[in-house]
């Protein structure tokens, strides 16, 4: 029941588009930082959401799972001791995977003027002030465009390193 219910508050969630989620919350809140994280923690948690739920629904049907409720051991010692630890090294990859976006769309709505105001400094208004002044000054977006791709590089590297390093079927194949 419970599962069904936040199943379908996700769907609902996830069918209202990002931008409608951040002008509403701009109009309701004021703009700033904590409003960018507000919006981006309403919409980012819905995609972990899924994979935590595929997750868990696909290891409770594997073999050890079953061997240790035959065996008698309880449902939180199976949670603990079998689910949480092996869901642990897909989140994990998703997360690190995810941050980059979540950079680049504060970026991206600091580019267009719904992220962070003027006393604040973002990439993505570095970059907008930049575009005003490209033909004069062109370093002025060519440096914040090029640190936002470059973190967003590295969390990306870093992310699938751990995906490479938490895989359960290359464990034992490690030279």
């Amino acid at each position: 029941m419970t599962d069904e219910v936040m199943m379908r508050l996700v769907e609902i969630l996830g069918s209202v588009p990002f931008l409608l989620w951040v002008i509403l919350l701009m109009v309701i809140l004021e703009p700033g930082l904590k409003t960018i994280f507000i919006a981006l923690g309403a919409v980012y948690w819905l995609p972990m959401a899924r994979l935590v739920r595929g997750q868990v629904l696909s290891l409770k049907e594997q073999e050890y799972v079953m061997a240790a409720q035959v065996l008698g051991a309880s449902p939180a010692r199976i949670l603990f001791r079998h689910i949480i630890p092996n869901t642990m090294g897909p989140i994990i990859v998703a997360l690190t995977l995810m941050i980059p976006e979540a950079i680049f769309t504060e970026a991206w709505l600091s580019f267009l003027g719904l992220g962070v105001s003027a006393p604040m400094a973002s990439w993505g208004s570095l970059a907008s002030d930049g575009v005003t002044a490209i033909t004069s000054y062109p370093w002025q977006l060519f440096f914040p465009a090029f640190f936002i791709c470059l973190t967003m590089l590295a969390f990306n590297f870093v992310g699938d390193g751990l995906r490479d390093a938490l895989d359960p079927r290359t464990r034992g194949r490690r030279a």
